[in-house]
């Protein structure tokens, strides 16, 4: 599982971007992006800022680390 949350759809879905329009932006296959979009897979340092350079925004902004429990 993913310890990196993403609210990559949304931006995706605000500026009216297909999947596969975004993954040819950011050269990669069209199910990386479905994987980043639902949790299941952590962005290379690279790819993030290349999507965040995509939609002129910082990359925390797009994505965030999963906060973990604390055990006692």
């Amino acid at each position: 599982m993913a310890n990196i949350i993403t609210n990559l759809k949304d931006w995706r879905k605000e500026r009216k971007m297909s999947q596969q329009e975004l993954a040819q932006l950011v050269g990669v296959r069209r199910e990386t992006i479905v994987h980043l979009e639902n949790n299941r897979y952590n962005p290379s340092l690279e790819m993030a800022l290349k999507i965040a350079d995509i939609f002129n925004c910082h990359v925390e902004e797009l994505f965030q680390l999963k906060k973990e429990a604390k055990n006692d």
